[in-house]
């Protein structure tokens, strides 16, 4: 018996949460839930988003799989997804990208992976408040060691990258690549601009890389990735990057396969695991029960997969699969056009549960 941490979060992250739930279950691999409550929904009653017995029952179980929590936007509480990461040590953001058929993308046969370093960079926290005491402190010190002139109303963010950071994560990507027969990794960066923090992070992937002679290597500056990945993305296989540019190129990449719909992704450390959709929680379809649930249904079977769960993993995905091929129990946005004849989410979990019990 697993008992793994549910994090259902707000918005539409109760009812696919539900769903995902109904599928895992479904497959009959012994699952206890502890079900525990994060999010904008929490902070409004607690004054506090991720209170610590969520943080607590994930350290205990070691496994967790979570629905999309709101992330204000410019004000309000910071990033539970981001503390998340930092507070446990998540440094691995794994976000696979595979085309299903019937899955409505413009291209075929993707098959790529995200390796997202998860707790440095912009994504730091490492910020100072236009006008603060602090950010006027910075803005003179960058002044008299650079000679660098920062406007006075400037906000101010820093962007950390260490080597220890970096080792770990592209050992990650290739440990990860040669554990599931992949043939590629190419590290992605800025190094041309950002000689010190971007370029760290080549040097040390370069580095990494010399350990690995059964695995191809490149490297990619940012912005030709993005061209490279419309254009030929059969050329890429695992890419693995800094935590901003990860964020974003695996937005890119769920383009490729037809949407953050298809998405599934995963936080990862040496000794816990949060599973979770890459998409956010679209609170304005709360309640309606018709978002697309096949995100975190994936992300439930990178779970399965996280626990030694093989088969059943397998059986879900496919499962999954043939539900998205015939095309008649999907939610409508993967519909030609949207219509009366669209699934709901919880219609969803049933065509895949019925799947499974073929």
């Amino acid at each position: 018996m697993y008992t793994i941490t549910l994090i259902p979060g707000d918005g539409v992250g109760p009812e696919i949460s539900d769903a995902t739930q109904k599928v895992l279950e479904a497959t009959g691999v012994p699952i206890q839930w502890d079900i525990q409550d994060a999010g904008e929904d929490v902070y409004q009653k607690e004054g506090n988003p991720l209170p610590e017995r969520v943080i607590s029952s994930i350290k205990k179980n070691k496994v967790a799989i979570k629905g999309p929590v709101t992330t204000p936007v410019g004000t309000g509480f910071r990033s539970v997804n981001v503390t998340l990461r930092q507070e446990l040590d998540l440094y691995a953001c794994l976000r696979p990208c595979k085309s299903f058929k019937g899955g409505r993308a413009r291209y075929e046969n993707i098959d790529l992976v995200i390796v997202r370093e998860n707790t440095e960079d912009l994504y730091a926290g490492i910020e100072f408040q236009k006008d603060s005491e602090e950010a006027n402190k910075l803005i003179e010190f960058i002044k008299v060691s650079t000679k660098k002139t920062i406007r006075p109303d400037s906000g101010i963010s820093i962007k950390p990258i260490s080597v220890y950071g970096t080792e770990r994560i592209v050992k990650f990507a290739f440990e990860y690549a040669r554990k599931n027969k992949r043939k590629k990794v190419t590290a992605v960066h800025k190094a041309n601009i950002m000689k010190y923090s971007d370029g760290l992070f080549l040097e040390v992937a370069r580095n990494v890389a010399s350990a690995y002679s059964d695995i191809e290597f490149e490297d990619k500056i940012i912005d030709n990735m993005c061209m490279q990945l419309v254009q030929k993305p059969e050329l890429y296989d695992v890419l693995v990057l800094p935590n901003l540019y990860g964020d974003i190129v695996s937005d890119l990449a769920a383009g490729l396969i037809g949407g953050l719909g298809l998405a599934p992704g995963a936080n990862i450390g040496d000794e816990m695991a949060v599973f979770e959709p890459t998409h956010g929680s679209a609170p304005k379809y709360k309640g309606l029960n018709k978002m697309n649930p096949f995100a975190m249904m994936l992300s439930g079977v990178m779970m399965l997969r996280y626990l030694g769960e093989f088969n059943a993993a397998d059986r879900l995905e496919n499962a999954i699969s043939s539900v998205i091929a015939e095309g008649k129990s999907v939610t409508y946005d993967m519909k030609p056009r949207p219509d009366d004849h669209a699934a709901k989410t919880s219609e969803v979990a049933d065509a895949v549960i019925t799947k499974l019990r073929v």
